[in-house]
């Protein structure tokens, strides 16, 4: 009877998770800036642990050669022509605008201003792709060719990757418009989960088609992923949720002649977020299979910054709008400072064990096929030294669209600009003396460079104190990641010895037993109220939790 009784007192409990949970993946579902959260970095994990599959294949069945460094030299330009037109408008500047005619009701005018932005700049766009797909052998022979650069065939793949390539934009730039309608209405769902559509995507092209395509199938594949991930799905999302298009051209409308004056420093300014890829391929073009490596120890990378960096900023981007519509600035100032502190700490706290892990993580995931065991030392070097910025990458993620939500664009992409431009010499410099370790470590000082900007100029304006940033905590948690960090490298390095995948896999289980363990150690021996703190975040964000607690 006892057994019966706490069943039927658990199971109601268990009932009422299990209700929320599956709430929270239905697509018409209005997030809290928790909940959004927690569904972006679900959404970005899982689309990087295909991402991985997709990589890991890559390796397997093309390793690290002139032919993956043409593949991947062959995103650069489209992504230039997405960056120059597109250029963070879309996620940016439109959310602001758009998220602020729906919190004044004024459904009509963000109808008007979603048609207008899709008809002008698709058509800019498009004529953008005839242009790049006409011109990519200059385009690609400048910046790919010369005398050290790729030889004649290795440019002439470069090409035809380039042009198989460039579509695929007018999917990405239509697809971020309709996405930025569901996040400003806080329909998190379906934008989240559309880099997953696209990553399989990329697979299967490889898988079904790399015999008859070679290389060329997983180009093929990226163009279908974005139309099916990243366009279809959230069109039909955006519909569903009331959005309604129609064909105009009427460039008089002032909210899009808004939309103008906010874009345009984002699309002529260039920011080292975005502009790292490219510096470093260019120095790296000198040496073969650098770009490849590279681009395995970046992609290995982007997975803490998605989900540390990147996931907490498009989930907070329409909440800090929110806050600067209402006028209610010290709860902006507090929130994004908030914010910054919780991922800051956690980002130290995981950059240490990525540091610690970086060869045995690299080797079990790449070293297979054509990858050897030395492209799995290089490609963990890079990964290492990139990690010792990830605190940087993810916290000028949360500054940047502090100053974006205020309407600022302006500001924030001179500073960028200008730190992008004072960058070129020393990856020049440090790609000179330390070759492409010193390219690593250039890219980190660059984004280091960027986030204290940021930092500095929103407290500057008076948006973001920094003064009442938890500098205390952050300090806590910087001394235990050291601590944690070496500790556990000490326990990689002693199972490392054989080179093999089960001492892969007994380094990673030992180190990260050790790390955890030090880690719990050392936020006690600190007294740190960061776990505390992450919990209370999430009673903040969801207001039926905290009447709970209260």
């Amino acid at each position: 009877m006892q057994n019966a009784a706490d069943h039927s007192a658990v199971s109601p409990v268990r009932s009422s998770f299990l209700t929320r949970a599956l709430r929270l993946l239905r697509p018409s579902h209005q997030h809290t800036a928790f909940s959004a959260t927690l569904l972006v970095m679900v959404a970005v994990m899982l689309s990087r642990v295909f991402g991985f599959l997709r990589e890991a294949y890559i390796a397997w069945a093309f390793g690290a050669t002139s032919l993956t460094d043409a593949y991947n030299a062959g995103f650069t330009i489209p992504d230039w022509l997405n960056y120059i037109v597109a250029g963070g408008t879309v996620s940016i500047t439109f959310i602001a605008i758009y998220t602020r005619f729906l919190s004044e009701g004024k459904d009509d005018e963000a109808q008007e201003t979603f048609s207008v932005i899709i008809t002008v700049m698709s058509a800019v766009l498009l004529a953008g792709i005839i242009l790049a797909w006409v011109f990519a052998p200059q385009l690609d022979g400048w910046y790919f060719g010369g005398k050290n650069g790729f030889d004649a065939e290795k440019l002439a793949i470069c090409i035809r990757l380039t042009r198989i390539l460039l579509p695929a934009q007018l999917f990405f730039y239509v697809g971020g418009v309709v996405s930025a309608v569901l996040y400003s209405r806080r329909l998190f769902f379906l934008p989240a989960f559309g880099p997953l559509v696209y990553n399989i995507a990329i697979i299967l092209g490889g898988l079904l088609f790399s015999k008859r395509f070679g290389i060329e199938s997983l180009a093929y594949g990226a163009v279908a992923g974005s139309f099916l991930g990243i366009f279809l799905i959230n069109a039909i999302g955006a519909a569903r949720a009331g959005a309604r298009y129609s064909v105009s051209f009427d460039v008089h409308n002032p909210a899009f002649r808004e939309w103008v004056r906010l874009s345009i420093p984002l699309m002529l300014g260039v920011s080292l977020v975005s502009a790292d890829d490219w510096i470093l391929r260019y120095f790296a073009k000198h040496s073969v299979g650098d770009i490849t490596r590279l681009t395995y120890a970046k992609r290995l990378f982007a997975v803490p910054i998605s989900v540390l960096g990147q996931a907490a900023g498009q989930a907070s981007l329409p909440f800090f709008a929110r806050l600067i519509g209402e006028k209610r600035m010290q709860e902006f100032s507090d929130t994004v400072n908030g914010s910054v502190y919780r991922i800051t700490a956690t980002s130290l706290l995981v950059s240490s064990f990525m540091m610690s892990a970086a060869l045995p993580l690299v080797d079990l995931l790449y070293r297979r096929g054509r990858l050897t065991f030395f492209d799995s030392r290089e490609i963990a070097t890079y990964f290492f030294v990139f990690s010792l910025s990830l605190v940087f990458w993810s916290a000028q993620a949360l500054y940047a669209r502090g100053f974006y939500a205020s309407g600022n664009t302006l500001t924030p992409m001179v500073a960028s600009t200008l730190i992008t431009l004072a960058s070129i010499p020393l990856y020049a410099t440090l790609f000179h003396t330390l070759s492409t370790v010193g390219g690593a470590l250039a890219s980190d000082l660059g984004i280091a460079a960027n986030c204290l900007a940021m930092a500095l100029l929103l407290h500057h304006r008076k948006l973001v104190s920094l003064v009442q940033l938890q500098w205390r905590e952050i300090g806590k948690a910087a001394l235990t990641s050291v601590g944690a960090g070496l500790l556990s490298y000490e326990i990689v390095r002693a199972m490392m010895v054989n080179n093999s995948r089960l001492g892969d896999l007994k380094a990673l289980a030992l180190g990260g037993i050790t790390w955890a363990a030090a880690v719990a150690a050392g936020l006690w021996l600190t007294r740190s109220s960061l776990l505390s703190d992450l919990r209370r975040r999430k009673a903040i964000a969801d207001p039926r939790v905290a009447e709970t607690q209260a």
